[in-house]
């Protein structure tokens, strides 16, 4: 018997979907963001319990985890949820041609992550004796190839962002690399102009709860301070001005709350709208589509090819760890290693034929060998 308002109590000798949705209710709503929670709680009820839900918690194998995947691995996700039900026109099963939309390795490493987690807690409050999802393996998921912009193409969209309202933003977005949601929390009480810093401290998400709200960082390394480039100051004096006359002309509608970024009434940017925004700016600048978190990507490819240590990458994005740093950006670093050794190769090919090359000023008969 629960209680009313109470949490869920661990299903002794239960199903793995019994505990799943304890684990969700009672354990993982207090340890996650809300969006992380709303991403888990997908993947168990889309994923984990249809495929897994039925087995008993104590008797689930590493083989039934391992059976399982490698069978969602080659299903088609259109004929599993059948997705062609609520279509005017029929498709995939529907129209007897299976589309075969498969998971993406990602995508299963995610639902073998979050199945792991779940198993963990259960370990710890000894409902297993045992987490058997540690004796899977999914293998590495290669990381989201990403499309940066070139030197060129960077410039190009500065200059074309620079009468755009929100062009403080751009720039500080592309000589900085901040998320999405850390350039629309940030707030003037973050900025040192004098000193040229700024505190990262939160990050802007919509929740399903609360709508548009300023949460903590991602990780505690994502909360960092930064170094502001003098382009940037000089940004932000001048996006200033603009937003002060905004709030002069919205008087008493102005929901001014000392972000830096917001919309011409005072309020926050929802992050859709500033992508719509973002690839409206692109096609006027002439320039391919890529995503928002592209000029993220952007920024580390650039400070790469100028050679700045990893160190500093690493810090300047707020990645936890120097190895996901290093990971996200192998394919840019083995570029650069082709680039190093074709200099050292240029470089030794000139060497070798000043050396090899015969001084026409010399006497030639100096070089020539003794006779004996």
């Amino acid at each position: 018997m629960r209680l009313l308002g109470s949490s869920p109590f661990p299903p002794r000798r239960g199903s793995v979907s019994a505990y799943q949705t304890y684990w969700l209710e009672a354990v993982a709503v207090h340890q996650l963001l809300e969006n992380t929670h709303t991403r888990y709680t997908a993947c168990v009820h889309q994923h984990l319990i249809p495929g897994l839900g039925k087995k008993k918690l104590a008797k689930l194998t590493a083989k039934d985890i391992r059976t399982w995947l490698n069978q969602v691995r080659t299903t088609c996700q259109c004929c599993a949820r059948n997705s062609d039900a609520g279509r005017d026109q029929p498709r995939c099963c529907a129209a007897g041609a299976c589309c075969s939309k498969r998971l993406s390795p990602l995508t299963l490493a995610y639902i073998h992550s979050v199945l792991k987690s779940a198993l963990e807690h259960a370990v710890r409050e000894e409902e297993i004796t045992r987490n058997v999802a540690r004796n899977v393996r999914t293998g590495t998921p290669r990381p989201r190839r990403f499309e940066p912009l070139t030197a060129d193409e960077a410039r190009q969209f500065l200059d074309a962002a620079r009468d755009d309202r929100l062009f403080a933003l751009y720039e500080l977005a592309l000589r900085t690399g901040l998320r999405k949601g850390e350039l629309l929390g940030l707030q003037w009480e973050d900025l040192d102009l004098q000193t040229g810093t700024a505190s990262i401290r939160r990050t802007l998400q919509r929740t399903q709860t609360g709508g548009l709200t300023a949460l903590p960082t991602k990780t505690r390394a994502s909360e960092r301070r930064i170094a502001l480039p003098s382009e940037c100051i000089h940004s932000f004096k001048e996006h200033r001005e603009v937003q002060e006359r905004e709030r002069k002309a919205a008087a008493e509608d102005w929901r001014g709350n000392g972000l830096v970024f917001s919309t011409p009434a005072g309020g926050p940017i929802d992050p859709a709208n500033l992508s719509r925004s973002f690839r409206a700016l692109l096609d006027r600048a002439g320039l391919r589509r890529i995503r928002f978190h592209d000029l993220r990507h952007s920024t580390a490819t650039l400070l790469l090819e100028q050679g700045i240590e990893l160190v500093v990458i690493k810090e300047l994005l707020g990645h936890a760890h120097i190895g996901v740093t290093a990971t996200v950006y192998a394919h840019v670093r083995l570029r650069l290693q082709h680039d190093a050794i074709d200099l050292l190769g240029h470089t030794l090919r000139n060497h070798t034929e000043l050396t090899t090359q015969p001084d026409a000023s010399a006497d030639p008969t100096s070089c020539a060998p003794p006779v004996r």
